[in-house]
């Protein structure tokens, strides 16, 4: 797995085993090549963050800061080296907890341009509610400026649950992997 663009381009990074499910090169491509110059100068959000490969290539492509979330610790220290590796840890910040208690936790004041989300692909029961909280916590879509986008990873294979406050925007699939991007209505 590697950088595709920008200043980061071709550099390799890692992956951790055994606890993600990494977006592939030609999803990542065909995500950051449909949001174009919405990047530049962007401050994004990374959910379920895994290696870390949406927020950094949107580093690389320009964007003006990253938050990291996972709540595994070594996919935390994995995305920490590549940050490193990639020298885009600057404009980064890397937090190991769950999604749900990071939002619970964010301020009026703070907002993102883009929030990718790549939860676990809701094969089961648990998982499946995984998304769901997701998409019906209040906190979301108040953490999106009102011009921003939220691009959701999920399995293709599995209908998506109730939407709560979000719209489909646009949606392409990719064999097992489905690419939605949302916008927030009230």
């Amino acid at each position: 797995m590697r950088i595709i663009a920008g200043t980061s381009g071709g550099i390799p990074i890692k992956v951790p085993r055994d606890t993600t499910r990494p977006t592939t090169d030609r999803v990542r491509e065909s995500i950051f090549s449909s949001l174009g110059t919405s990047v530049i100068d962007a401050d994004v959000l990374d959910l379920f963050a895994g290696s870390g490969s949406l927020g950094l290539e949107a580093l690389s492509r320009g964007a003006n800061s990253a938050v990291f979330i996972d709540e595994s610790r070594a996919a935390a220290k994995i995305i920490g080296e590549n940050l490193s590796k990639t020298r885009l840890d600057a404009a980064a910040k890397v937090q190991t907890m769950r999604v749900d208690r990071f939002l619970r936790g964010l301020g009026s004041h703070t907002a993102f341009d883009l929030i990718f989300a790549d939860p676990p692909y809701a094969h089961d029961e648990q998982k499946q509610s995984i998304l769901q909280n997701l998409l019906l916590d209040e906190k979301l879509p108040e953490a999106l400026r009102p011009d921003g986008v939220f691009v959701l990873e999920t399995c293709s294979r599995i209908p998506l649950p109730d939407l709560g406050r979000w719209t489909i925007i646009r949606e392409k699939i990719y064999g097992e992997t489905r690419i939605s991007h949302l916008t927030s209505h009230p």
